[in-house]
């Protein structure tokens, strides 16, 4: 390529194109001037403020209902723009720039970008704002608005900040203000800081919310880029958040001693000390959000590897076409409709696994209305202790992580170091069935143990001491494997724990293991070799 600056030319006019189709659907209406809107800054001043509007009801998780945008207009425009509108105006007017302005009347909207690399116009799609059903008070039925990825780069490019370089930079200036000691503005980053987490949080669960609706428009890149942001945010926040946290609680302790030595802070002292109150308050709070990412990171990575074994599975389905396999045959031999439904039945019914129950032939013979009433009772009681059933069933599941975790340890303790496949050898049947009490469960076990690599257990031991965890019936693996330290068996102290494929290409392969839906499969896996010491 002759020009070097022209590379990624298409990632620069996707922002550029979120404006221009923005101003292409607003500045040429008239619909404006029915309202009293001539100018166009004051067009343009608007829809920003409602974009604001809606990208700020998104972070704080709340509905954003077209009655709520419209009471925000109402409300602008008689303390800024002083308009001749009423209420209902006003309403018309915000479906105007919601439906029209936003989202283009429903039609999909493209932005044609030159790629000087492949030489030739690319359609980005952009969208501002997504919608969702939700359920206000006394189960009223109302659409909710909210900011998409696109909204949202829309709205952070207006500060001239890469997405990417948010955090890092707001953190340096938080930073910054607290050397300086001008808490006052550092109340203002630490909200900001969260804000940003939260955001990422969001976009996780769109992605999440993408992979559901059709996996294959949820790339390999765009799932590549979500993982490797999410873990540099993890490891880059955690560390520095904790620290600030240490800081701001020593020096809140050092106003609180002086406040009680003499009695009375001066009036600067004392707004620092609210100040340094609330900075800690959402440090904790961004701490909470930085957990809620580690969280959603692995769901988005099980629910993306379900999808795709999913649609791989889908591949090997025989599909006919029912104009050429069946309306056609039928016009040709008419009569054999007599017996059509021999051969649709198969097509909706599936082979039952029938099973009987001997000890019902024993069980003694009750009236019908009395065992009605019991079922009845029973129907109500399962009904209000659905959650607590739940937690329960969690509870469980999180028991069969711990038992495959201790039971691998307890085997590569006593040689120090064991493959997969050898580990298999000195296992009973019964044993196994510990080891793979799904193959969900088991798959999850040996992904995050090969992500982690390997474990320091002392460094785990000290960020338990220093930060009280979230309590939560997920599966977390340090937090697991904790538990299982502390309460099986293993006496032995283990400073580390390795975990790598072999170099060998040798495949691992079980017989009968169940999944959750209770199915017997056969699974095969890359050999790895596990060590402690």
């Amino acid at each position: 390529m002759q020009y070097d600056f022209l590379r990624q030319f298409q990632t620069r006019m996707k922002k550029v194109g979120a404006y221009a189709v923005l101003f292409k659907n607003s500045l040429a209406k008239t619909t404006w001037k029915t309202y009293g809107f001539e100018e166009s800054f004051e067009q343009v001043n608007l829809l920003f403020s409602v974009l604001l509007y809606i990208m700020e009801s998104s972070l704080k998780e709340e509905p954003c209902t077209m009655d709520d945008i419209a009471n925000f207009i109402d409300q602008l425009n008689l303390s800024v723009y002083q308009k001749a509108l009423s209420y209902e105006e006003a309403k018309e007017l915000a479906n105007f720039i919601v439906d029209v302005v936003f989202c283009n009347e429903g039609r999909p909207m493209y932005f044609e970008s030159y790629n000087y690399e492949k030489k030739g116009y690319e359609p980005i799609h952009i969208s501002f704002i997504a919608n969702e059903v939700v359920y206000l008070e006394e189960g009223v039925r109302r659409t909710s608005y909210s900011l998409t990825d696109a909204g949202y780069e829309l709205m952070l490019s207006t500060l001239e900040v890469d997405r990417h370089l948010q955090l890092t930079i707001q953190e340096m200036v938080f930073k910054l203000h607290l050397e300086k000691a001008t808490y006052d503005k550092a109340v203002d980053d630490v909200k900001r800081i969260f804000d940003l987490l939260r955001m990422q949080c969001q976009r996780i669960e769109g992605d999440m919310r993408k992979i559901r609706q059709n996996a294959l428009l949820y790339s390999a890149k765009d799932y590549q880029e979500r993982i490797e942001q999410d873990l540099t945010m993890i490891q880059e926040t955690k560390t520095k958040f904790l620290g600030y946290r240490e800081n701001i609680k020593h020096r809140v302790e050092e106003l609180e001693e002086k406040d009680i030595a003499i009695q009375k802070l001066m009036d600067d002292e004392r707004e620092n000390l609210q100040h340094l109150k609330t900075i800690e308050q959402y440090l904790n709070r961004a701490l909470d959000e930085h957990q809620r990412i580690l969280n959603s990171h692995f769901d988005l990575k099980i629910l993306y590897g379900k999808e795709l074994e999913g649609l791989i599975q889908m591949s090997g389905i025989r599909r006919f076409n029912f104009r050429t396999e069946l309306y056609d045959v039928l016009l040709k031999k008419p009569d054999v409709l007599e017996s059509m439904d021999d051969f649709l039945r198969p097509l909706w019914m599936r082979p039952l696994h029938k099973t009987y129950d001997l000890t019902k032939s024993f069980a003694p013979q009750r009236p019908l209305y009395k065992r009605k009433k019991e079922e009845e009772f029973f129907e109500t009681f399962e009904e209000e202790s659905f959650e607590e059933f739940m937690d329960e069933q969690k509870r469980q599941r999180l028991i069969r992580y711990k038992e495959s975790l201790c039971l691998i340890l307890s085997f590569v303790i006593k040689s120090g170091s064991l493959e997969l496949n050898e580990l298999k050898e000195q296992l009973t049947p019964q044993d196994i069935q510990v080891l793979i009490p799904t193959v969900e469960i088991f798959k999850e076990i040996v992904i995050e143990l090969l992500q982690a690599k390997e474990i320091d257990i002392e460094q785990l031991k000290r960020e338990q001491l220093e930060r009280t965890f979230e309590q939560t019936l997920e599966f977390q693996l340090n937090r697991c494997l904790l538990d299982v330290l502390e309460e099986s068996f293993i006496n032995q102290q283990i400073q580390k724990i390795e975990v790598m494929r072999t170099k060998e290409n040798e495949v691992v392969r079980f017989e009968e293991v169940v999944d959750e839906n209770g199915w017997k499969k056969s699974i095969q896996c890359s050999n790895i070799r596990f060590e402690v010491s």
